[in-house]
């Protein structure tokens, strides 16, 4: 369950992280499950401890940096793009949209395997998929569940946009942007979570950043006290609006992501934010993914295991593999991951964008890789959004469900698409006479 306030979750998903971020754990992991099962918080205790001593493994090869200088530097290393601007306020309402889209069709069968997505979608008439999921009745036999949100979000039966925190958090940006402007700071980012999202609305990293918070923890530390989480996917979700408001600056949105992805994440958790949003930034200057995609590798750390897992979709792609194969090559590389880790995501994201043929497509291969369908589906809805317009999204996807969005961020529960469009053309205005 990943409950932040429960030992029993914490420290074997901390055994977790340690042991896919170069730490030699030994029998931790194991014991730490026996431990919780037993709920023996004692030796839940006494693992903790060892688990916080270990010294990085001699043999551990990646170079993933956390100085906050270097990532800016490398952040400015990335190229600006060139922009037609009279086209940035369609693609940017596209990219706001698809990021809706792309979110409810993943909704339902959020935290699937590949194999239980397939045949979910088979068993309820939706594969290949083509638009939002039918609920199966009964549910197949050797499925894993459908995610809590799927009698709200499958297909007949919200009639707004339902609430999801991948896309609170792009709504909050926007908050944030229009009372702080380019003076926003993280002190800010995190006054503002604690009055304008509720915790239980938070999930993983940003939850355990919240506590951090609550508990009187200072900045440096939110990210990294007693948070197993600080590299999974949720600052990823979080990256899209620092693209929204420079398009074609990957470079400025990377720096711009770092200023929030720090309060809740390290290393690869901190890369998937900055990636994500200069990847949308880049979209707004091009129609080709594989352009964004390679502009956004410029502004991860290239000894790290993020760079290492995105340029391998990239060189499959380029090698001619169809996007079966690029699915086996995640699971075989990537698969010990936990299902909502940053860097098998940004994969199954970058695989979607490189084979998808149409928006729909690209969603519909996204989620047909699993894990984080929802979060995955609402990334590559918004950078297609931003690669090819408002136009490249079916009208039979945005129908009258798509129109109002309903938010947990308080003072925007059901406003429209259209009116989050032109308010973030607004702040990109106001950061534009600023600058």
């Amino acid at each position: 369950m990943h409950d932040v306030l429960d030992p029993r979750d914490l420290v074997l998903d901390e055994a977790e992280q340690r042991a896919h971020s170069g730490y030699d754990v030994g029998t931790r992991e194991t014991d730490a499950r026996a431990a919780a099962a037993a709920n023996d918080l004692d030796a839940l205790a006494a693992i903790a401890d060892a688990l916080a001593s270990l010294p990085l493994s001699n043999s551990w090869t990646y170079v993933e940096p956390d100085d906050e200088d270097e990532l800016l530097a490398l952040a400015d290393s990335a190229p600006a793009l060139p922009i037609a601007e009279a086209e940035i306020p369609e693609r940017l309402r596209g990219a706001w949209l698809g990021r809706t889209v792309g979110n409810t069709m993943g909704k339902p069968v959020e935290g699937m395997s590949p194999e239980d997505v397939r045949t979910y979608l088979t068993a309820g008439g939706d594969w290949p998929q083509t638009g939002y999921v039918n609920l199966v009745e009964p549910h197949p036999a050797g499925v894993g569940p459908l995610h809590p949100s799927a009698p709200e979000s499958a297909a007949g039966t919200f009639t707004d946009v339902p609430r999801d925190d991948d896309i609170d958090w792009t709504i909050l940006a926007l908050f944030l942007h229009e009372r702080y402007g380019s003076a926003l700071t993280t002190e800010d980012i995190a006054r503002e979570w604690l009055d304008r999202l509720p915790f239980t609305q938070t999930f993983t990293a940003e939850r355990a950043a919240y506590r951090n918070l609550i508990q009187g923890r200072p900045l440096s530390e939110t990210a990294t006290h007693v948070n197993p989480y600080r590299e999974w996917i949720g600052a990823l979700i979080r990256g899209d609006f620092f693209g929204y408001i420079h398009p074609g600056n990957p470079a400025a949105a990377a720096r711009a992501a770092l200023v929030d992805a720090r309060l809740s994440h390290v290393k690869n958790g901190i890369y998937g934010e900055q990636w994500a949003a200069a990847l949308v930034a880049a979209a707004f200057a091009t129609a080709d993914a594989r352009t964004a995609l390679e502009s956004a590798q410029a502004v991860v750390p290239a000894g790290s295991r993020l760079a290492e897992a995105t340029r391998g979709i990239l060189d499959l792609h380029a090698s001619g593999a169809d996007h079966d194969e690029a699915l086996a090559w995640i699971a075989l590389h990537l698969g010990h991951y936990n299902w909502v880790h940053t860097i098998n995501n940004a994969a199954i994201i970058a695989a979607g964008l490189l084979w998808g043929t149409t928006f729909t497509d690209a969603v519909a291969k996204t989620i047909a890789g699993g894990n984080d369908t929802d979060s995955n589906g609402a990334t590559v809805g918004s950078v297609y959004g931003a690669l090819h317009g408002v136009a490249s999204i079916p009208a039979e996807l945005v129908g009258t469900t798509h129109v109002h969005v309903r938010s947990a961020v308080g003072g925007f529960d059901s406003i429209t698409v259209d009116d989050l469009a032109a308010r973030t053309l607004a702040v990109r205005a106001q950061l534009g006479s600023r600058g």
